[in-house]
């Protein structure tokens, strides 16, 4: 009894010995910048971190407030270990540049898993390990791994503070530089702690890069040189999540949704657990307002897959005279059925994250002028006078360039082409060969704060949200697709986004043309069937459920050239949707065709486009030999989804969906 004692107590006392001497390291460091002391955390958060501690042992613990001070102190050290450049203040006022390591540049879906109690939960779509099998792997990928580092303790808010839409999570990372990005896509630090008592629920998020800094191997992950300051541990990364326990484990990956917790991770896998649970909807659409010339305002979700042209409809600059479009986000929709019976979305997020190439003055001025200060960019180019450049963005600049891969006096590589004068850089007939040697990597991306988009909503932080009228999939297809049609009802556009097919994202380790239901495949946290079920469920427990419409922006003509101007003139595509919301029962702006209503002859405004007759008939033709065989690959995934023998009590596909197949293919018929 007595050694039992003595041990024991030589254990406790090591544990208190161990925080006081983090304590004591966090205040001798921290100099004047005020840090939320440990001990106002709630109960619940410090057991939370103090697991976490003894497990990752840190050199030292800081709970970050959120302050500009503390942000500018976090750079300041990101500098200091070559992580990150500071731009010029005069031509990108308190902004940075971050490199990647090469192999951390995108998500990883092959390293992403669901660890769902029973593999029926995690469904077709999800990899699924046991989570106790997981857990255990994790915690010897976490034993020890910030030794070395700092562990910040990040508290925030998805959604805005204080209203019932909004969640709370607390994540514990070892890189300031998902510090720093936290803070401008979430609202992080004393405001969300805040909102936590002794016995509120959060979700608690655990990542690290995975390279601990060993004395004499500061540079090395597990004892192998690294390629460069960015720390990373690619061959052993993982992106955990646990259903039961509402928890997220990542491992070994510093780049945005492998390690900002709050993005893809809670606010869409997690969350979209919690709505299920709950009667509601986590979705990966954007939310914008849609003014028409005589002041009425509507507001449309979208759900397009990443790097398709979201952040663009969201911060559109309309070309119709009159029209006027605001943003409340550009990204993520939660959406709760409101007391009317309509549905109600907030935008979790309080940033963009949004992709680099190709966005410009031409193609998102708004998104232009919200990354044009107090921003954070990853993996573009720069130019020797301290500005970033990416792809697409405006003409090169007339300096010297070094990429992203750190590579100076960068030039872009110019092949032959022979679509006629003025179709190459130097007018002589080439282009630049953006896909072999790009300035800035196909993924880069800008994290801006939100509250500098000059088209910003102003319901945009209401904590009620904002009331949905309409509901739009889209996605990247060069034919079959009309630009635009209007589904029959709830169930009909439930099949819609469930048969969503897209070209493959440079956001996600994909090739060719992806199944992407609702752009939610990567993102769903649970069996993907109840999810089209639970979207079923929604519609028949909500009386005035949103219209569904799909669109796509990117049809081609025989040529292999685009065939509508798309950016600005998005909004004559959504004129009609506001149109059709005013009066859904009218038959004068509408034709129909076996997948449902597309806009009748010259109900789509092109005035003033260079658009003939017969290049709209193209947009808005419904091949029925495309669609038969696009109704055998539909055929295809469905039967890829229906349940495995070696899967217990896994669910069907909803009846509904294979109802709605039934009617599109006899209406070919």
């Amino acid at each position: 009894f007595f050694f039992f004692f003595f041990f024991s107590s030589c254990r406790v006392l090591g544990r208190f010995s161990f925080l006081m001497l983090s304590a004591l390291r966090l205040g001798l460091s921290r100099g004047r910048v005020a840090f939320r002391p440990y001990h106002t955390l709630p109960p619940q958060v410090q057991a939370f971190v103090d697991n976490a501690m003894a497990l990752c042992t840190p050199d030292k613990l800081q709970v970050c407030t959120g302050s500009q001070e503390e942000y500018d102190t976090l750079m300041m050290g990101l500098m200091k270990q070559g992580v990150v450049k500071k731009l010029n203040e005069n031509l990108r006022p308190n902004s940075y540049l971050g490199l990647t390591d090469p192999a951390d540049v995108a998500r990883a879906e092959k390293d992403t898993f669901i660890c769902s109690k029973e593999e029926r939960d995690a469904g077709p779509t999800n990899n699924w390990v046991q989570p106790d099998k997981k857990k255990e792997e994790m915690k010897d990928l976490f034993q020890g791994c910030m030794q070395g580092r700092t562990m910040y303790v990040v508290p925030f808010s998805m959604g805005p503070i204080g209203s019932p839409f909004s969640k709370i999570g607390i994540q514990v990372t070892d890189s300031a530089y998902v510090v720093a990005n936290m803070r401008i896509m979430t609202r992080m630090g004393t405001a969300a702690l805040d909102q936590l008592n002794s016995e509120s629920h959060f979700v608690p998020c655990m990542h690290s890069v995975g390279q601990p800094i060993i004395p004499g191997q500061e540079n090395t992950p597990n004892g192998k040189l690294a390629r460069s300051t960015w720390p990373c541990n690619i061959p052993k990364r993982n992106v955990c999540h646990f259903p039961e326990t509402e928890e997220i484990w990542s491992f070994g990956s510093g780049y945005g949704g492998n390690s900002l917790l709050g993005k893809k991770c809670f606010a869409l896998r997690i969350a979209s657990i919690q709505a299920r649970n709950e009667g509601w909807l986590a979705e990966h659409m954007l939310i914008l307002g849609i003014t028409n010339p005589s002041g009425k305002k509507r507001y449309v979700a979208a759900a397009f897959p990443s790097a398709c042209g979201k952040t663009n409809l969201a911060m559109m600059l309309p070309k119709l005279p009159g029209w006027k479009i605001e943003t409340v986000g550009d990204d993520i929709a939660w959406m709760r059925p409101g007391a009317d019976g309509r549905l109600y979305a907030i935008n979790p997020e309080y940033g963009f994250f949004g992709v680099a190439p190709g966005t410009s003055q031409h193609t998102n001025p708004n998104a232009m002028a919200s990354c044009a200060s107090n921003s954070l960019f990853t993996n573009v180019g720069y130019t020797d006078s301290g500005d970033v450049y990416w792809e697409g963005m405006d003409d090169i600049p007339n300096e010297p360039l070094t990429d992203w891969k750190g590579r100076k006096h960068w030039l872009p590589t110019l092949v032959p082409t022979f679509k006629g004068p003025g179709s190459g850089v130097d007018g002589k007939g080439y282009k630049i060969d953006e896909k072999s040697n790009p300035c800035a990597q196909a993924n880069s991306r800008f994290t801006a704060p939100i509250s500098q988009c000059p088209c910003l909503d102003s319901e945009w932080e209401n904590p009620q949200g904002v009331p949905i009228d309409a509901i739009i999939f889209g996605g990247r297809r060069n034919d079959t697709l009309p630009l635009v049609f209007e589904t029959e009802n709830w169930q009909h556009g439930t099949f819609a986004g469930a048969v969503m097919r897209s070209q493959a994202t440079s956001a996600a380790d994909q090739v060719g043309l992806v199944n992407d239901p609702m752009a939610m495949k990567p993102f769903c946290g649970y069996n993907i069937k109840d999810y089209f079920r639970h979207w079923l469920a929604v519609g028949k427990t909500t009386p005035h459920m949103p219209k569904v419409f799909q669109v796509n922006w990117f049809r081609k003509d025989a040529a292999g050239k685009f065939i509508w101007p798309g950016f600005g003139e998005n909004i004559r595509v959504l004129k009609w949707i506001f149109e059709r919301c005013e009066d859904p029962h009218a038959t004068n702006n509408v034709r129909d065709t076996p997948i449902g209503r597309v806009p009748s002859a010259n109900a789509l405004d092109t005035t003033g486009l260079s658009l003939t007759h017969d290049e709209v008939e193209n947009l808005l033709h419904v091949d029925r030999d495309l669609w038969r065989r696009e109704l055998q690959d539909i055929r295809s995934f469905f039967h890829s989804l229906e349940p495995k023998h070696h899967v217990h009590d896994e669910p069907s596909l909803p009846a509904e969906l294979w109802d709605e197949l039934r009617k599109i293919s006899l209406r070919l018929k």
